[in-house]
């Protein structure tokens, strides 16, 4: 599928789901999303921006190619689950949800404040289509191996979703999670990791050793595939690959990804993991943004 052409959504597909004969493409989708999540942090003026831009191809190719779900339904039953066990990254959740119609558009005024369903850090009792709270980390596979195991015992053929960050490989639980879901031969979860080498305290290779990270998840049991997680077609392959592998275990994306992508002088600035941007910059970050999109549409 190219990222440029019509999408062939979920609906199309698998019969009632959204975006039924969209022909906005995936790369447009991964734009709007990072515009949401740009003007969302301008509201705030700070926020894990570059998270939410790096990321947004993913999210894109999840929301728009990949998961099945109803934006007037959010408990559906027959949905696949998409669990956010970063719940910094909610920034980026809120924009993919926005822009699949779960969300209106017009809360992205309402980011961060008292009352708000979009709090700064993600929490699922607030949130239509968040499924988990997760904001102490490391928890989204133990979450996700539940209820991959709980949907195969009702003979669902749901998936479950799991992004988590290279960040959260330092937790115990995330490997406890991985051998668990091996032990299940959980074929209807897919885990992915946003690797974009960042955390609060510098480079996550700097804080612990991991590579080769996709020999470490072979070596695990689970079935493993690593990408550009900035190229849509890529990341559209490695989705439809771990969908349909005809294998009884577990699958994992290993998604490599740019800070901040999309926006030169934030992709550079030095420690990019929570960033504060100045009052003019905002505007400057969108139009840089805006003008990207536009210079290489087809």
């Amino acid at each position: 599928m190219s990222s440029t052409k019509q999408v062939l959504s979920p609906e199309a597909r698998n019969g009632g789901f959204p975006h039924a004969g969209s022909n906005v493409s995936l790369r447009e989708r991964a734009y709007r999303i990072r515009r949401h999540a740009l003007r969302m942090g301008e509201v705030q003026g700070q926020g894990y921006i570059a998270q939410a831009l790096g990321i947004a191809d993913v999210l894109a190719v999840s929301y728009f190619h990949a998961l099945r779900y109803r934006p007037d339904d959010v408990h559906w039953e027959g949905r696949d689950r998409f669990l956010l066990s970063i719940g910094h990254y909610a920034i980026a959740l809120y924009a993919a949800l926005i822009e699949a119609g779960i969300l209106p558009e017009s809360e992205i005024e309402t980011y961060g404040a008292d009352e708000s369903r979009l709090p700064m850090s993600g929490m699922a009792a607030y949130t239509p289509g968040m499924e988990i709270t997760g904001g102490s980390l490391g928890h989204g596979v133990g979450i996700a191996v539940g209820m991959a195991l709980g949907l195969k015992r009702k003979r669902s053929d749901a998936f479950v979703y799991t992004l988590f960050s290279d960040g959260e490989l330092n937790e115990g639980s995330i490997w406890e999670g991985v051998m668990g879901a091996a032990h299940w031969q959980l074929d209807n979860l897919i885990g992915i990791v946003d690797v974009n080498d960042q955390q609060a305290d510098g480079p996550s290779s700097a804080m612990s050793s991991r590579e080769p990270l996709h020999e470490r998840f072979r070596a695990f049991g689970w079935h493993t595939q690593r990408v550009d997680g900035n190229d849509i077609d890529a990341v559209v392959a490695a989705f439809d690959a771990a969908r349909a592998a005809k294998v009884a275990a577990p699958r994992i994306v290993i998604c490599d990804t740019q800070m901040a992508k999309g926006v030169p002088f934030l992709e550079t600035r030095e420690r990019n993991h929570f960033l504060r941007v100045e009052a003019e910059e905002w505007q400057q970050a969108i139009d840089l943004l805006d003008a990207n999109f536009s210079a290489k549409a087809p």
